[in-house]
């Protein structure tokens, strides 16, 4: 049949480009145009990106390390940055345990945020390069290495690499680097696949006191402008200030464009949102300037524990105790105690950036979200039945689970893999799937995370959408007309307006669960400068009611067949919308807001291990979950 109508139908285009129309046979224009604008069509008089900053949305993993990483290296990755590339694309690989892996759906781009420090010190290792094995340590690692002793050398590296540099070859970085620029240039593809260049910047502070201040940096740039510089590490300073002056050095010098992402607060023992800066100084105008200049966002989710909120911070919050990691520092040298936790996790730092701002007249903490994966496995895998883990010795096994990831016996904690997460994604609203317009979103905060889902969610906030406005076919330019996007600010209220009204709608992932509800999530510093929070649910699924103190009493259910880990879509809906208008506003507080959409549970990877393997999980085990998103906030100033 297909061939049929194709046999039809080329006859008749190629006629219609060859005849001549004679003049008779044109009909009459219509008499009666429009006389209140130029043109029937109402686009004919504007320009098509007018009225929409972001078109697209396209999702990617700005934090994903190749055998590149010293650390990946040492202890197991043998896959290298273009095997990456190539997986995030759509192709099939294998990976470093000799599984075959492929996605469901390609990325639309990827970082390779290998770490700076001894960059490429594994593979050299393993190749015998003279550049390593000129140096002591290196030949000394080189043999172990042969001698079958990979995790006695890792161990040993990692006594060492955050004081001294215990190789100090200029020459494998640079060479490192420009491997990773060419890999990144072969693979990306404008408008089709996007390799945005960057490296991680990995400092401890000290070891004694070991607070993860690691952080991500992106190139707006190509290797014409990125390949100038070398990746600035932590032997260069662990100081994120000078990190900050790092960058604006290479923007000056190459009149580029750059970014970093902090991440992992929940590992800083406190110190990534604390209110002194690391010189024990207080946070000034300057500090705050720069903060807010270089890090626009923070990546609120990944495999070691998502940093979106804490249940000691937030006891009303039924969703805040979500893959979370509140075990110690990143060694786990020193136990979590309470009082760190409002300095490590994003809701509370949104908070305290709000009482920084009334002090000092700027927010050092006013970032966007975004999820990353921290693999180190070179396999961006977020979905649960699909997950190769943080390390090679986390990918798919039947006893993965129960490996060992970290231990402290002095202290009392050890951490298993079966405590990671599959998480987390970015999603990014961009005119085009390329370097520029990916960063140009990211910098102005139009993104969000979600925890490895692909749910779709548009937030706006202003002072006059009314209740159809979400609902019409042209909501997403009513939501430009009539404010602003996620990451936006709210610093003028008209005459007449009471209260900020926010527009909010989100769209399932098609391969995954229905939606539960959307929440907009409200943090605001009082007269008396004291932090506080509310959570409002503003629009459920299945017909459930909202009460008038703005949340939901019924659970949406569960569907979870843990026999052979699947689900169905028969409670939650496909898509929710609404308009809200905060019932509690004050003109006269700093307020933030942002919305977090909730699935119906489904089940986690331990689930899909359990019923591919047959093996039975221990009691503490999380076997089901609700992937959640987080979107950028809305800030509102007085």
């Amino acid at each position: 049949m297909r061939k049929t109508l194709r046999s039809l139908l080329l006859p008749f285009v190629g006629v219609s480009l060859v005849l001549p129309t004679l003049a008779s046979e044109i009909p009459p224009p219509p008499e009666n145009l429009p006389k209140e604008r130029s043109s029937y069509s109402p686009y004919a008089d504007r320009k098509a990106t007018d009225r929409s900053l972001s078109e697209g949305l396209y999702w990617g993993d700005t934090h994903l390390h190749s055998m590149l990483s010293a650390d990946s290296g040492l202890i197991g990755n043998v896959v290298g940055p273009e095997e990456a590339y190539r997986f995030a694309r759509g192709e099939t690989v294998t990976s470093s345990t000799g599984q075959r892996a492929r996605l469901l759906r390609p990325l639309d781009f990827l970082v390779v945020a290998d770490h700076a420090q001894n960059f490429g010190l594994a593979p050299m290792l393993g190749e015998g390069n003279p550049i390593v094995l000129d140096t002591e340590t290196g030949k000394r690692w080189h043999d172990m290495k042969r001698e079958g002793k990979d995790y006695e050398a890792f161990l040993e590296w990692t006594r060492t690499v955050y004081t001294d540099d215990p190789i100090n070859q200029p020459k494998m970085i640079s060479r490192t680097w420009e491997r990773q620029l060419d890999s990144a240039e072969v693979y990306n593809d404008p408008g089709v696949f996007t390799a945005l260049i960057g490296f991680e910047w990995t400092s401890m502070n000290t070891l004694e006191t070991p607070s993860n201040l690691h952080r991500v940096v992106i190139f707006r740039d190509g290797p014409d402008k990125a390949g100038q510089i070398i990746p600035f590490s932590v032997f260069d300073s662990p100081d994120p200030e000078d990190l900050w002056k790092f960058m604006e050095s290479y923007e000056d010098s190459t009149l580029g464009d750059v970014l970093a992402i902090p991440h992992n607060g929940n590992l800083s023992n406190g110190l990534m949102f604390a209110v002194e800066r690391l010189n024990g100084r207080p946070i000034n105008k300057a500090y705050a300037e720069a903060r807010a200049e270089w890090e626009p966002l923070y990546e609120a989710t990944q495999i070691k524990g998502d940093s979106e909120a804490h249940p000691f911070l937030s006891p009303n919050d039924e969703f805040a105790d979500y893959g979370t990691w509140d075990f110690g520092d990143i060694l786990l040298n020193k136990p979590k105690q309470n009082d760190m936790l409002a300095t490590e996790y994003a809701r509370s730092a949104l908070q305290i950036g709000l009482q920084l701002e009334a002090k000092i007249g700027i927010n050092p903490f006013k970032f966007g979200m975004i999820g990353g994966t921290d693999a180190h496995t070179s396999l961006a895998t977020t979905r649960e039945e699909n997950f190769f883990g943080k390390f090679p010795a986390s990918e798919p096994s039947a006893d993965r689970y129960s490996h060992l990831i970290m231990e402290n016996k002095e202290i009392g904690i050890t951490v298993r893999t079966w405590e990671e997460l599959a998480s987390g994604l970015a999603g990014v609203w961009a005119k085009e799937n390329t370097r520029e317009a990916l960063f140009d979103a990211m910098e102005r905060k139009e993104v969000y995370a979600t925890t490895g889902t692909r749910i779709t969610v548009r937030f706006f906030g202003g002072w006059d959408y009314s209740p159809d406005d979400v609902f019409r076919s042209n909501a997403v330019e009513v939501g430009y007309d009539k404010g602003v996007p996620m990451g936006g600010d709210l610093t003028a209220r008209p005459d007449g307006a009471t209260a900020p009204v926010f527009m909010v709608g989100a769209m399932k992932d098609a391969w995954s669960g229905n939606l539960d509800r959307i929440q907009i999530i409200k943090g605001w510093v009082d007269e008396t400068g004291e932090r506080h929070e509310r959570i409002y649910d503003v629009a459920v699924s299945d017909g459930r009611s909202i009460g008038p103190n703005g949340r939901v009493t019924e659970p949406v259910g569960n569907t979870v067949n843990l026999e052979d880990a699947s689900f169905v879509n028969s409670i939650g809906d496909a898509e929710l919308r609404a308009v809200w208008e905060d019932p509690d506003f004050d003109p006269n507080q700093r307020a933030v807001y942002y919305a977090r959409v909730v699935e119906i549970p489904t089940p986690t990877w331990q689930a899909h291990d359990a019923a591919f393997y047959g093996v039975d999980m221990p009691e503490e085990v999380p076997m089901m979950h609700q992937e959640r998103a987080y979107t950028s906030p809305i800030w509102y100033t007085p």
